[in-house]
């Protein structure tokens, strides 16, 4: 199994509350938890602008760890609701579920008026932008960490489809990973530990 399917579906999310069954399971299905961005070189902290345009600088790489059937549809993509202007960080559309996905990135911990914003460009995608045909446009957050209990309570009386994610984009050289026991090693270790030490 890869890692990509390891991670499927575990992002807090409020899908089945404000999406009908068959189509809460596919946008679950979407919200990775977290998103591995190794593939952008990055290391230490990063504004939101540069991870926004290392994701855009690798987009195929992008679109493959966000999954099948995503179409890049544009970064900063301008919207204007009478004469106020804002701009939505990334947006997809999934032409299996037919369906827009807002992705809105930060670098940060989640904070609950991130919600806000993001339930703000869902309801704004859905006016300007989906057609009779297409399904419910689904928010995605990618944050740099969050607290779930947090999120549940951001979550829980927003009417759009949302989840909240993070992202993980330092990983050890290959060296390095060689190097390093495996996991069940390190816990057989640990228990020889434990078994062996007075108590």
């Amino acid at each position: 199994m890869n890692k990509s399917m390891e991670r499927t579906g575990t992002a807090p999310s409020n899908f089945t509350r404000s999406l009908p069954a068959a189509d809460s399971e596919l946008a679950q299905q979407t919200a990775k938890d977290p998103y591995a961005f190794e593939f952008l070189g990055l290391s230490g902290e990063v504004a939101e602008r540069d991870l926004e345009r290392a994701l855009m600088d690798r987009i195929v790489d992008t679109l493959r760890e966000l999954g099948p059937g995503f179409a890049f549809v544009g970064r900063q993509v301008h919207l204007e609701v009478e004469g106020d202007d804002f701009y939505i960080d990334l947006l997809f559309f999934h032409v299996e579920q037919l369906r827009y996905f807002v992705i809105e990135l930060k670098t940060g911990k989640f904070q609950p008026e991130y919600a806000g914003k993001l339930n703000f460009y869902v309801a704004l995608v859905d006016d300007k932008l989906r057609r009779e045909a297409h399904n419910d446009t689904v928010g995605i957050l990618i944050c740099g960490s969050k607290n779930d209990h947090t999120v549940r309570y951001a979550l829980g009386r927003s009417e759009s489809p949302m989840a909240v994610s993070t992202y993980t984009y330092e990983s050890l050289p290959a060296a390095e990973q060689l190097a390093l026991p495996a996991a069940d090693e390190l816990t057989a270790a640990f228990d020889q530990i434990a078994s062996e030490s007075p108590g």
